[in-house]
Protein backbone atom coordinates (compact mmCIF):
# COMPACT_ATOMS: atom_id res chain seq x y z
CA UNK A 1 0.00 0.00 0.00
CA UNK A 2 3.02 2.10 0.93
CA UNK A 3 6.58 3.21 -0.33
CA UNK A 4 8.37 1.90 2.24
CA UNK A 5 8.53 -1.26 4.71
CA UNK A 6 6.74 -1.45 8.00
CA UNK A 7 8.35 -2.43 11.46
CA UNK A 8 6.59 -2.94 14.52
CA UNK A 9 4.28 -0.12 13.32
CA UNK A 10 7.05 1.97 11.67
CA UNK A 11 7.48 3.47 8.77
CA UNK A 12 10.69 3.92 6.53
CA UNK A 13 9.79 6.49 3.46
CA UNK A 14 12.00 6.64 0.46
CA UNK A 15 10.72 9.40 -1.82
CA UNK A 16 8.15 7.67 -4.19
CA UNK A 17 5.85 9.06 -7.38
CA UNK A 18 2.64 10.02 -7.13
CA UNK A 19 0.18 7.03 -7.28
CA UNK A 20 -2.53 6.86 -10.05
CA UNK A 21 -6.35 7.68 -10.75
CA UNK A 22 -8.28 10.73 -8.93
CA UNK A 23 -6.85 13.46 -7.92
CA UNK A 24 -4.75 15.20 -5.14
CA UNK A 25 -6.61 18.22 -3.58
CA UNK A 26 -5.33 20.29 -0.67
CA UNK A 27 -8.66 22.47 0.63
CA UNK A 28 -9.97 22.55 -3.22
CA UNK A 29 -6.27 23.33 -4.40
CA UNK A 30 -4.69 21.01 -7.00
CA UNK A 31 -1.20 19.11 -6.84
CA UNK A 32 0.26 22.09 -8.64
CA UNK A 33 -0.63 24.71 -6.56
CA UNK A 34 0.83 23.08 -3.41
CA UNK A 35 3.92 24.11 -1.43
CA UNK A 36 6.58 21.98 -2.40
CA UNK A 37 6.80 20.94 1.20
CA UNK A 38 3.18 19.98 1.05
CA UNK A 39 3.55 18.10 -2.39
CA UNK A 40 6.93 16.50 -0.97
CA UNK A 41 5.37 14.71 1.89
CA UNK A 42 2.67 13.57 -0.45
CA UNK A 43 4.93 11.90 -2.50
CA UNK A 44 6.75 10.64 0.38
CA UNK A 45 3.90 9.00 2.41
CA UNK A 46 1.00 8.74 0.32
CA UNK A 47 1.56 6.62 -2.90
CA UNK A 48 -0.93 3.97 -3.09
CA UNK A 49 -0.67 1.29 -5.33
CA UNK A 50 -3.76 1.37 -7.68
CA UNK A 51 -5.48 -1.21 -9.63
CA UNK A 52 -7.64 -1.28 -12.46
CA UNK A 53 -11.33 -0.33 -11.62
CA UNK A 54 -9.98 1.55 -8.37
CA UNK A 55 -9.53 5.59 -7.60
CA UNK A 56 -7.02 7.81 -5.30
CA UNK A 57 -6.77 10.55 -3.72
CA UNK A 58 -5.29 12.91 -1.34
CA UNK A 59 -6.43 15.96 0.52
CA UNK A 60 -4.56 18.86 3.57
CA UNK A 61 -5.95 20.88 6.08
CA UNK A 62 -3.67 23.41 7.76
CA UNK A 63 -4.94 23.28 11.28
CA UNK A 64 -4.59 26.25 13.97
CA UNK A 65 -3.14 23.86 16.93
CA UNK A 66 0.34 22.16 17.81
CA UNK A 67 0.71 18.99 16.55
CA UNK A 68 0.92 16.96 19.66
CA UNK A 69 -2.73 17.97 20.37
CA UNK A 70 -3.94 17.26 16.88
CA UNK A 71 -2.10 13.45 16.66
CA UNK A 72 -3.80 13.19 20.06
CA UNK A 73 -7.06 13.10 18.29
CA UNK A 74 -6.09 11.27 15.16
CA UNK A 75 -4.08 7.96 16.91
CA UNK A 76 -7.10 7.05 18.87
CA UNK A 77 -8.13 4.12 16.88
CA UNK A 78 -10.53 3.39 19.81
CA UNK A 79 -12.55 6.52 19.47
CA UNK A 80 -12.65 7.90 16.13
CA UNK A 81 -15.71 9.81 17.13
CA UNK A 82 -13.57 12.04 19.13
CA UNK A 83 -13.76 13.81 15.79
CA UNK A 84 -15.41 11.84 12.95
CA UNK A 85 -18.86 13.47 12.79
CA UNK A 86 -20.37 10.19 11.13
CA UNK A 87 -19.18 7.67 14.06
CA UNK A 88 -21.77 6.91 16.75
CA UNK A 89 -20.30 4.04 18.28
CA UNK A 90 -16.92 2.38 17.93
CA UNK A 91 -15.75 -1.44 19.70
CA UNK A 92 -11.87 -2.28 19.31
CA UNK A 93 -11.20 -6.32 19.53
CA UNK A 94 -7.15 -6.66 20.65
CA UNK A 95 -4.75 -4.34 22.56
CA UNK A 96 -4.41 -1.46 20.38
CA UNK A 97 -1.88 -3.15 18.03
CA UNK A 98 -1.21 -3.71 14.31
CA UNK A 99 -3.89 -5.56 13.25
CA UNK A 100 -6.34 -4.54 16.08
CA UNK A 101 -9.83 -4.15 14.53
CA UNK A 102 -12.25 -2.22 15.39
CA UNK A 103 -16.62 -2.03 15.07
CA UNK A 104 -17.90 1.40 14.31
CA UNK A 105 -21.54 2.51 13.93
CA UNK A 106 -22.42 5.19 11.26
CA UNK A 107 -24.94 7.33 12.67
CA UNK A 108 -28.28 7.56 9.95
CA UNK A 109 -27.92 9.71 7.00
CA UNK A 110 -25.32 7.86 4.96
CA UNK A 111 -25.57 4.70 2.85
CA UNK A 112 -23.64 2.76 5.95
CA UNK A 113 -24.45 1.58 9.16
CA UNK A 114 -21.79 -0.28 10.33
CA UNK A 115 -17.75 -0.37 9.00
CA UNK A 116 -15.37 -3.21 9.91
CA UNK A 117 -11.64 -1.50 10.38
CA UNK A 118 -7.99 -2.81 10.90
CA UNK A 119 -5.13 -0.66 11.98
CA UNK A 120 -2.15 -0.85 9.52
CA UNK A 121 0.35 1.43 10.93
CA UNK A 122 0.59 3.90 14.42
CA UNK A 123 3.67 5.76 14.22
CA UNK A 124 3.54 7.51 17.22
CA UNK A 125 7.30 9.28 16.41
CA UNK A 126 6.65 10.52 12.75
CA UNK A 127 2.51 11.02 13.35
CA UNK A 128 1.45 8.24 10.64
CA UNK A 129 -1.58 6.28 10.71
CA UNK A 130 -3.32 3.94 8.69
CA UNK A 131 -6.09 1.48 8.59
CA UNK A 132 -8.06 -0.73 6.09
CA UNK A 133 -11.75 -1.48 5.93
CA UNK A 134 -12.30 -5.36 6.04
CA UNK A 135 -16.22 -5.88 6.44
CA UNK A 136 -19.56 -3.41 7.04
CA UNK A 137 -22.56 -2.58 5.25
CA UNK A 138 -21.44 -0.33 2.92
CA UNK A 139 -20.27 -0.04 -0.66
CA UNK A 140 -16.25 0.94 0.18
CA UNK A 141 -14.71 -2.16 -0.92
CA UNK A 142 -11.23 -2.73 -0.63
CA UNK A 143 -10.52 0.59 0.82
CA UNK A 144 -7.67 1.51 3.05
CA UNK A 145 -6.33 5.48 3.89
CA UNK A 146 -3.08 7.07 5.40
CA UNK A 147 -3.27 10.48 7.19
CA UNK A 148 0.35 12.18 8.29
CA UNK A 149 0.68 15.25 10.33
CA UNK A 150 3.72 17.34 9.86
CA UNK A 151 4.53 20.40 11.89
CA UNK A 152 3.98 23.96 10.66
CA UNK A 153 4.09 27.27 11.97
CA UNK A 154 0.67 29.42 10.96
CA UNK A 155 0.44 33.08 11.56
CA UNK A 156 3.43 32.67 14.06
CA UNK A 157 2.29 29.90 16.08
CA UNK A 158 2.29 26.01 16.36
CA UNK A 159 0.02 24.29 13.82
CA UNK A 160 -0.14 21.27 12.00
CA UNK A 161 -0.30 19.97 8.15
CA UNK A 162 -2.43 17.51 7.88
CA UNK A 163 -2.90 14.90 4.80
CA UNK A 164 -5.25 12.15 4.52
CA UNK A 165 -5.16 9.95 1.40
CA UNK A 166 -7.15 6.71 0.46
CA UNK A 167 -7.72 4.18 -2.25
CA UNK A 168 -10.80 1.92 -2.89
CA UNK A 169 -12.57 0.11 -5.62
CA UNK A 170 -15.30 1.89 -7.64
CA UNK A 171 -18.26 0.19 -7.07
CA UNK A 172 -20.50 -1.01 -10.19
CA UNK A 173 -22.76 1.23 -11.29
CA UNK A 174 -20.60 4.13 -10.52
CA UNK A 175 -17.70 6.45 -12.00
CA UNK A 176 -13.99 7.05 -10.74
CA UNK A 177 -15.30 10.67 -10.28
CA UNK A 178 -18.33 10.04 -8.61
CA UNK A 179 -16.71 7.59 -6.46
CA UNK A 180 -13.41 9.99 -5.22
CA UNK A 181 -16.49 12.64 -5.13
CA UNK A 182 -18.28 11.14 -2.49
CA UNK A 183 -14.94 9.64 -0.30
CA UNK A 184 -13.07 13.03 -0.08
CA UNK A 185 -16.87 14.93 1.19
CA UNK A 186 -16.34 12.64 3.87
CA UNK A 187 -13.25 13.51 4.70
CA UNK A 188 -13.03 17.08 3.87
CA UNK A 189 -16.10 16.78 6.86
CA UNK A 190 -13.59 14.80 9.20
CA UNK A 191 -10.92 16.79 8.35
CA UNK A 192 -13.14 20.58 8.98
CA UNK A 193 -14.24 18.84 12.32
CA UNK A 194 -10.44 17.42 13.06
CA UNK A 195 -9.90 21.10 13.22
CA UNK A 196 -12.18 22.22 14.70
CA UNK A 197 -12.06 19.89 17.88
CA UNK A 198 -8.37 20.55 17.96
CA UNK A 199 -8.28 24.51 17.91
CA UNK A 200 -10.61 24.20 20.82
CA UNK A 201 -8.46 22.25 22.50
CA UNK A 202 -5.49 24.85 21.67
CA UNK A 203 -7.62 27.41 23.27
CA UNK A 204 -7.95 25.60 26.56
CA UNK A 205 -4.10 24.42 26.46
CA UNK A 206 -2.16 26.98 29.41
CA UNK A 207 1.10 25.32 27.80
CA UNK A 208 0.72 26.79 24.58
CA UNK A 209 3.98 29.04 23.60
CA UNK A 210 4.75 31.20 20.82
CA UNK A 211 6.64 28.94 18.25
CA UNK A 212 8.32 25.52 18.16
Amino acid sequence: MLGGSVSRGRIETPAVGVGAGGGWWADDMSLSGLRAMESEFVRRYHRHDTRENQCSSALVKHIKAPIHLVWSLVRRFDQPQKYKPFVSRCVVQGDMEIGSVREVNVKSGLPATTSTERLELLDDDQHVFSIKIVGGDHRLKNYSSVVTLHPESIEGRPGTLVIESFVVDVPDGNTEDETCFFVEALIKCNLKSLADVSERLRAQDPTEVIGF
